[in-house]
Order: structure tokens, then sequence, then C-alpha cells
């Protein structure tokens, strides 16, 4: 699954099921069809437009990263 980053935010005072993973980033993306998702971004952190793929789903939460060139 594609999408680009439509809004994003770091999150640093984490709920505490998520302290230990805290800072970490939040974003939510526009899919291809045009439907939106909201999840984590891992790896680099990704800017409003980027284009990201998702990597994994951990515990019910779609983490994505940026996509590369031909990706």
């Amino acid at each position: 699954m594609r999408g680009t980053v439509y809004t994003e935010t770091v999150v640093w005072s984490a709920p505490e099921a998520h302290l230990a993973d805290a800072p970490y980033q939040l974003a939510i993306i526009i899919q291809e069809d045009g439907k939106r998702i909201t999840g984590r971004i891992v790896g680099n952190r990704a800017a409003i437009d980027d284009v990201v793929e998702l990597a994994e789903t951990r515990d019910g939460v779609p983490l994505f990263r940026l996509a590369g060139p031909g990706a």
C-alpha cells in the first residue's frame, strides 16, 4: 500500500502503552484510492506530500516508511 502524507506530527507525550516508543511520528496518509488512514512513520521522518509505503502492521497499527525510487 502506497500513499502521500497529508499531515504529520511527532508525539512526545505518549499514552502509557506507547511510552517506550516516544518520540514517534504519526501521519494521516492519503492512499492511492483517495481514502485516508492514520499510521506511524518508521525510519526517516516524512514530510507533507512525501510518498510512503506500508512497511508492516504491528498490534493493528500500520507502520509506513518513505518510499524509495521505483518502490
